[in-house]
């Protein structure tokens, strides 16, 4: 009498060994960057002042309207069309793309960054063209937590994610598509502006529909980065050394994110050429 043997799948094996990496290597940079965040509480203490601490300059901040920024956006993606970039490599989301700071961005390829802030997922959706006639090797997606600020139901959001994907799967045929995944916030000690929205959103909410999100890339046959795990504390909130606010990120928190770029290009992209 035979038995059937059920195997482990090679991409879940990867995909777990991807996330174990990451997750060593950001217990490393939280080890590492103690003297940073110790500089920076310092600091604060110092200037003898009660007020939240400020963001950093992470790249361009300009009071532009959204037509203004869109006019960048596509000036800077001619450039790139122009240039045709090897290793082209794009940042389509929010703020939290928008400040990715330039000399924090892994080195091994030229970046494009078509963040703006405060962008929600039917605004990007509707931005998508600005850099159709670039030719990047992946295209990296964050976007939803503007969304979930403003009210947008789940269903609304996860509608507009599969339109996004759709779309540049069919104008961008060759490239990767990797979804990142909505980042926690920093719950009762966000210190951000519109805190009380941020309250109003659990981060339960957010691991549901990342994993809403995971269910509709791999249905979509596009890749699925989660970095949710990388920036929470045991309390399941964004850790406060790696964020301004409670909800922008700090250098620490670019820091990790830019490792989790750099290991993730290295075991996932680098990967698919072979």
């Amino acid at each position: 009498m035979s038995t059937s043997v059920k195997t482990f799948p090679i991409w879940a094996f990867f995909s777990l060994l991807t996330n174990g990496i990451l997750m060593l290597a950001v217990i490393l940079l939280i080890w590492q960057q103690q003297r940073s965040t110790a500089f920076f509480s310092t600091t604060s203490s110092v200037t003898g002042s009660n007020q939240p601490q400020v963001a950093p300059d992470l790249g361009p901040r300009h009071k532009l309207n959204y037509q203004q920024w869109l006019d960048i956006l596509q000036k800077e993606a001619n450039v790139a069309t122009q240039k045709r970039p090897q290793r082209l490599s794009i940042l389509a989301g929010d703020s939290l793309s928008l400040w990715f700071p330039i000399e924090l961005l892994p080195e091994d390829r030229y970046w494009l960054n078509q963040g703006i802030s405060g962008e929600t997922s039917y605004g990007l959706l509707k931005r998508l063209d600005l850099f159709d006639r670039t030719q990047p090797q992946v295209i990296f997606v964050m976007i939803g937590i503007n969304d979930l600020i403003r009210g947008v139901s789940d269903e609304v959001i996860l509608d507009n994610q599969q339109q996004i994907i759709g779309y540049l799967r069919r104008v961008h045929p060759k490239t990767q598509i990797v979804i990142q995944s909505i980042l926690p916030h920093g719950d009762k000690e966000a210190t951000w502006e519109g805190r009380e929205k941020l309250l109003a959103i659990t981060n339960t909410r957010i691991r549901q529909l990342n994993q809403q999100l995971q269910n509709i890339a791999a249905k979509q046959g596009v890749k699925y980065f989660d970095l949710y795990p990388l920036f929470i504390n045991q309390q399941g909130y964004l850790r406060p050394e790696f964020s301004t606010d409670g909800l922008h990120l700090s250098p620490t928190g670019y820091v990790v994110w830019r490792t989790a770029l750099q290991i993730y290009s290295q075991t996932e992209l680098e990967s698919q050429k072979n």
